[in-house]
């Protein structure tokens, strides 16, 4: 422990001296007569109501980045390097730190114009923004902003200039979803998403020609007085509503020989052959005849489209004609087809000890099986070696196996009895698939059947994706017909968790998944982490096993075989489970946040089974879990682990709740870093005999959760993130061990890494 402890006070002296050398120096590289940006700090004097840090974007010169608040990591960096930028040293520890930042007056009265601007955005027309300067050390320079915001301007009546009787009553229709009120601010920012929301409200109801320069807003206010009237104006000669006249689909059509087929109210023009079915290609279009314009049903027509396989490029072209006193408009989308068929082959050779053997592997993808953009994914592999030696007691003198997949995917609802509408309100796809292996060793034959068919489907609206899976019916089969005498004994002692997964088993599940989060897709110059105050991220599932079977047993009067119903003499399972996962990260700018989980699980067996299958079961510690304890090291309850290399199969249960609080900081170049606190622990609905001490109790729960602190490293590439995270144990619920091993630490036995792929949530 001592030597822990040393190593620990050495690391620590060793960061500060690092972040003292670069402190002294910090205007190393700031020329003579300038001086270094220290501080930039916004205040506002007389109204406390206002969130100053949405404030800092406004500012055209920032600071140095501060990691945890006071260090400026990348600025010591960059100090450290020498003033010859030919060396190749000094240039690289430039490109990992950040040069200095020195105070410019222009971009410093620039950045009061703006913070003015801003305020006056906000419904303070009032606002005066004054701009202190002080000296902080040596070519260090301090900038304060200070706000005298003054009384805001409200909103105290809202009228409306629409000449239009037909539009002036859709804009009225729709003012439930306005967020204009009476008594708020005259946000200026508000006032421009209410254009956007009514000009996209007027597009969806016909009008084309529409648009956000067609809408303005008035305000009449008086001499001395904080209250506006504000009017919406919508005066223009765009108040012509078009139709939908004509749909014309164009799939490869040459200029000569084109084949035109009628399906509905849609004409379809093929070119060289059929190659989708008129009723797909109806189903996948939002675009009616004879209902009015609707900018949503030309997104959605291209959003169901590119879920084509077999379509690569999509372009709908509309073109508005008027005819007479009636205004149409006519979409023709043109479809470019993708390649319909790709196979990849593998082959490897073996040499075990003189042993030779073999691989082969095929891989077939068909996107257009049927004619309805269905995609067929069948892969088989075998493989085959000899043993030369002649072993006794084994029943094959061989390694073989053989092994197929074959999965489809429908780009639509597949069920019967749907009708169209339903199916284009969820936009789903339907996935197939089935796997078999077949495997011969010289201790055993196993063969191992899987099938699932499940629908898919996501919304997306005001910024929030849902995400939606729904297995109706997923088996899994496991069945050793032929082994070695013992042979499962044999293997129980060195991994119980291999032991498990040799034996027969048969699992047959439904159930259903709904994820929700505000995420935003992070491109290549800017990153999701950047660029969202908040990010909440929400997952309930549910799932259960068995019922069928047992309805199917109970009705057939089946006979009960040791006590329970087997299906092709194995006992199937017969169980209910659920989870919740919530996450939710405060970014407080682009560099520093806080991150939020908790999670909960619960699984339940019953009828034919007295425990939920293991690899249903729920387990505690590892990179996603309490960090200071290794992947199935922790629990269930107060459980005490003999060795991981036996007790680790009894270390899972049925009920887990966790949570966790992280703090993220980027550092420099790609490195970022992180403290948390994790809690959490398992623990199981029953008492079972070899999990002592495991089993839920309301009166003993709270003081059996674990809990652990650490610090994280991460490298984050915008696309993906690399994480270690070094955690320690804080309270320890196991039996017979240290309970509180945060008062006396010990390195080797407290201290877990963990290497991943992500953040932890």
């Amino acid at each position: 422990m001592k030597t822990a402890l040393r190593y620990n006070l050495n690391l620590v002296a060793a960061c500060l001296m690092v972040l003292l050398m670069g402190a002294c120096s910090s205007t190393k590289h700031v020329p003579q007569g300038q001086y270094l940006l220290d501080k930039a700090k916004v205040t506002v004097a007389d109204e406390k109501k206002i969130n100053t840090e949405e404030l800092y974007n406004f500012l055209r010169q920032q600071p140095n980045h501060k990691v945890l608040g006071f260090a400026k990591l990348q600025l010591a960096t960059y100090s450290l390097s020498g003033r010859d930028s030919t060396k190749r040293a000094n240039r690289w520890l430039r490109r990992l730190g950040q040069a200095p930042v020195i105070y410019d007056p222009e971009l410093t009265e620039a950045s009061r114009r703006q913070l003015q601007l801003a305020m006056v955005n906000k419904g303070y027309l009032d606002a005066k923004v004054r701009v202190d300067t002080a000296s902080t050390g040596r070519k260090k320079m301090s900038v304060e902003y200070v706000i005298t915001a003054g009384k805001p301007h409200r909103v105290s009546g809202l009228g409306f200039n629409i000449p239009d009787a037909d539009i002036r009553r859709m804009v009225m229709a729709g003012r439930r979803n306005s967020s204009l009120r009476p008594g708020m601010l005259l946000d200026r920012n508000a006032l421009e998403a209410e254009r956007g929301r009514i000009t996209r409200q007027l597009r969806d109801s016909g009008y084309y020609d529409i648009t956000r320069e067609d809408i303005n807003f008035t305000a009449d206010t008086m001499a001395g007085r904080k209250n506006v009237n504000l009017t919406f104006n919508l005066h223009t000669t765009k108040n012509i509503r078009y139709i939908f006249r004509r749909v014309t689909y164009v799939l490869d059509a040459p200029a000569r020989g084109a084949d035109t087929v009628r399906c509905g109210d849609l004409d379809i023009v093929y070119g060289r052959d059929h190659y989708l079915l008129p009723k797909v290609l109806d189903e996948m279009c939002y675009i009616v005849p004879g209902r009015p314009y609707s900018t949503a049903a030309v997104e959605r027509t291209y959003e169901a489209l590119g879920r084509l396989s077999i379509v690569r490029y999509i372009n709908i072209d509309l073109k508005p004609f008027t005819n007479g006193t009636n205004n149409f408009i006519d979409a023709t989308i043109y479809l470019s087809r993708n390649k319909k068929q790709s196979a990849s082959f593998e082959l490897e050779g073996t040499n075990s000890e003189g042993d030779l053997g073999f691989g082969v592997g095929l891989t077939y993808q068909h996107r257009n099986l049927a004619k309805g953009s269905q995609l067929l994914t069948a892969k088989v592999r075998t493989s085959y070696e000899a043993l030369s030696n002649k072993l006794d007691g084994l029943i094959n003198n061989r390694y073989t196996e053989y092994a197929g997949e074959v999965g489809i995917t429908f780009p639509r609802f597949e069920c019967p009895f749907l009708s169209k509408s339903f199916k284009q309100r969820r936009l789903a796809s339907t996935e197939f698939s089935f796997t078999a292996n077949y495997q011969e060793r010289p201790e055993y034959t196993r063969v191992i059947f899987g099938t699932a068919w499940k629908w898919k489907w996501q919304q997306q609206r005001a910024g929030v994706q849902r995400r939606h899976t729904y297995d109706l019916v997923d088996i899994n089969y496991v069945r050793l017909p032929r082994s070695t005498i013992n042979f499962i004994d044999q293997i129980a002692p060195s991994n119980p968790l291999l032991r498990y997964s040799y034996e027969d088993h048969f699992i047959m599940r439904m159930g259903y998944t709904y994820n929700r989060t505000n995420r935003r897709t992070a491109t290549a110059t800017q990153n999701a982490f950047a660029i969202q105050p908040s990010v909440s991220s929400l997952r309930i599932s549910a799932e259960t096993a068995g019922n069928v079977l047992y309805a199917i047993s109970s009705l057939a009067n089946q006979k009960r075989n040791d006590g329970v119903y087997k299906v092709l003499g194995i006992q199937y399972a017969q169980y209910v489970k659920g989870e919740f996962d919530y996450s939710f990260t405060r970014n407080f700018n682009s560099r520093n946040a806080m991150a939020f989980h908790a999670g909960f699980g619960i699984a339940y067996p019953y009828g034919n089974s007295t425990m939920v299958p293991f690899e249903k079961r729920f387990y505690a510690g590892g990179a996603n879990g309490v960090r200071g304890w290794g992947v199935r090291t922790l629990g269930p309850g107060s459980y005490q682990s003999q060795n991981t290399v036996t007790s680790f199969i009894n270390q899972c249960g049925d009920i887990r709740l966790d949570f966790s609080v992280e703090y993220r900081a980027k550092l420099f170049w790609v490195l970022e870093g992180a403290i948390f606190i994790d809690a959490g622990n398992i623990w199981t609905v029953k008492n079972y005999e070899n999990q002592e001490g495991g089993m839920f109790k309301f009166n003993k729960f709270y003081r059996q959760l674990a809990a652990a602190y650490g610090v994280g490293l991460r490298l984050d590439f915008t696309f993906f993130l690399l994480r270690l995270d070094m955690g320690m144990k804080a309270h320890n619920p196991a039996e017979h061990q240290e309970h509180w091993p945060i008062i006396h630490p010990n390195w080797k036995r407290d201290a877990n890494f963990h290497f991943a792929v992500g953040y932890p949530f």
